[in-house]
């Protein structure tokens, strides 16, 4: 047995050094690529979405699809940090699900600029100081995040990724168990996710809404019978014990980032656009409005309303469709939507999540 063992592990090693040898080869030639392109783009969400894509369809494992999706992300961060390494924006503090979304999208080979809100993510990037950001769109459980909404509607970025994260939520404290814990700090839509496990387990203690699970991390490492609700890298970051893991009430929940940056997108073969538009208030308007979608054969896959902001029951609708803005049957509808919408934004078309 001791032989055989030694034999396997030899040829791990030898596996090793290949593979150490053919990742800088690939390193090399994303360098000479980054000479060629001179001025172009670091980034391209395109080309970065089809590598993956690939991949993925040829693993046979027994790697899973995650592990090969993580394991290549951080091949292409460290590779396209030999160029520059990207700057990217995301609600902070550190330990945010905002930073766990970025670094699932680009890596940990990045520039990381944790922000105060949402407000000044889209600030950094419209002002040049970070070349992307990474802002929430969506959750399963709550629903929209409107602020994201508004901004998206207001601010000339583009949208050119989204990252799909499951969110599993645990209660943290410097407290060895949950019977010290009077109250509990989370961003309110964390306090929501988890509602019914709050309620049946610290019913007494008080639910303290803070701009992010962080900030509520790091004033729960401050404060005796104080505990948080967030992220296992939180958890580590501030050093609190995790008293319970996975406390969200429904075990699906997941949360939709979007990435935005002044950057465009072109076609990867699997893509989204994203709009926002407005229309005239007059009987079957609303018909009119979508019915380019179907006449052109365009999926479309998320529907939002918000207030428009300039009037009482006056509306935008945020949409999402399957396809990108420069295939021809998307083209064709989206320029029979100028002629019926009163208003019509396209916010970006990007590779669709794996």
């Amino acid at each position: 047995m001791t032989d055989q063992l030694k034999q396997l592990r030899d040829r791990i090693d030898a596996i090793d050094t290949e593979i150490l040898q053919l990742v800088n080869q690939r390193a090399q030639l994303a360098r000479d690529i980054g000479e060629l392109k001179g001025a172009g783009p670091i980034y391209r969400p395109e080309r970065e979405a089809q590598v993956m894509r690939r991949l993925q369809d040829q693993n046979l494992g027994p790697l899973p699809a995650d592990a090969v999706a993580h394991l290549f992300t951080e091949i292409i961060s460290a590779c396209r940090a030999l160029e520059e390494a990207l700057s990217v924006a995301f609600l902070g503090p550190r330990g945010t699900f905002s930073e766990e979304a970025a670094l699932k999208h680009f890596g940990s080979q990045v520039r990381a600029l944790p922000s105060a809100s949402i407000d000044h993510v889209f600030r950094e990037v419209e002002a040049g100081k970070a070349g992307f950001g990474v802002v929430p769109v969506e959750n399963s459980t709550d629903g929209a995040v409107g602020r994201t909404l508004d901004l998206l509607l207001a601010t000339p970025v583009h949208v050119c990724g989204e990252v799909l994260l499951p969110v599993h939520q645990c209660l943290m404290s410097k407290a060895t168990s949950i019977q010290p814990i009077q109250k509990i700090y989370a961003h309110a839509q964390s306090l929501a996710q988890c509602h019914e496990w709050l309620t049946q387990n610290l019913p007494d203690a008080e639910r303290i809404p803070v701009v992010s699970n962080a900030e509520g991390a790091r004033l729960a490492s401050e404060q005796a019978g104080a505990g948080s609700i967030g992220s296992q890298a939180a958890a580590a970051l501030y050093q609190l014990t995790v008293l319970a893991a996975n406390i969200e009430d429904q075990p699906n929940n997941t949360t939709r980032f979007a990435v935005i940056s002044k950057q465009e997108a072109t076609p990867s073969g699997q893509d989204k656009t994203s709009l926002v538009m407005s229309v005239r208030n007059r009987p079957g308007a609303m018909h009119d409005l979508l019915a380019p979608l179907s006449e052109h054969g365009v999926d479309m896959t998320r529907f939002e309303s918000r207030p428009s902001r300039t009037g009482m029951w006056e509306y935008v609708f945020f949409v999402d469709v399957q396809g990108h803005q420069q295939e021809t049957h998307v083209a064709r509808a989206l320029e029979t939507l100028r002629g019926q919408a009163s208003f019509l934004k396209i916010l970006g078309s990007y590779p669709a999540a794996l």
